[in-house]
């Protein structure tokens, strides 16, 4: 069994269609998707009918849970997050709000291996982070409370996965549309599971953010996330984790 792992798509579809085609290349027979398919990018139509299209079993993300509901609720963030959010409300069509109502906050699957879980910020709520960095103790508990071998989570926007001693294994694949780990590039993960056990693989595949950062501008979004597309990284006084 080959799960690919991706999250943080944000309406970046150039990202998004160069993952996926490298994503069959490899060979994974799923594909799962841990939310924010929207927010920041300049093309959620897109995304969603690729997305649609393609069968990835997508959860709800926090920027898709604000498109989705309103969410007047939900603290206003500093910066360009709710900028990018109110212009995406403006061009989303209806159809894709629809289906964005329907994406559950989490997901499972059983494998081989035990169950593999995944969700944008918490089992509970999109907008909430965990900290996969914790002690290996808080770990081994986290996945014992949520009953499963293998955990995904997204928001960070930059890999990470460790294994946790007699636990399991807990993963952030990074970010599709808006990778902040240094390199531009669509990241991903890659879960093999056979005879031998759990094989974690992170990896990037390029596409052309030269073409992404023009439309971002085009479209009147925060030039800020263009070079945030083409550098890798947030520039000095960008958007802060807590914007993400």
């Amino acid at each position: 069994m080959l799960i690919g792992l991706i999250s943080d798509v944000h309406a970046n579809v150039l990202a998004l269609e160069a993952v996926l085609g490298e994503l069959e290349r490899q060979g994974a027979t799923t594909v799962a998707c841990l939310g924010d398919l929207v927010g920041y990018g300049p093309a959620p139509n897109e995304t969603l009918d690729l997305l649609r299209s393609r069968a990835v079993q997508c959860t709800l993300g926090e920027a898709d849970e604000r498109i989705a509901y309103g969410f007047a609720t939900r603290a206003t963030r500093a910066g360009v997050a709710d900028q990018t959010i109110e212009w995406t409300r403006t061009i989303i069509e209806k159809r894709h709000v629809e289906w964005l109502r329907e994406l559950p906050v989490q997901r499972r699957l059983d494998t081989p291996a035990g169950r593999l879980r995944w969700f944008h910020g918490s089992a509970e709520d999109p907008a909430d982070r965990l900290n996969l960095q914790q002690d290996p103790v808080s770990l081994t508990r986290l996945l014992n409370r949520l009953r499963c071998t293998i955990l995904s989570c997204g928001g960070s926007h930059v890999p990470y996965y460790r294994k946790v001693a007699g636990a399991g294994w807990v993963i952030n694949p990074g970010s599709v549309g808006l990778s902040l780990n240094g390199e531009p590039g669509a990241d991903y993960a890659l879960v093999r599971i056979d005879g031998e056990g759990v094989e974690v693989r992170m990896d990037k595949v390029e596409y052309d953010v030269a073409a992404v950062a023009f439309d971002i501008v085009a479209w009147g979004l925060p030039p800020v996330i263009a070079e945030a597309v083409q550098r890798g990284r947030m520039p000095e006084g960008g958007i802060t984790g807590s914007q993400r």
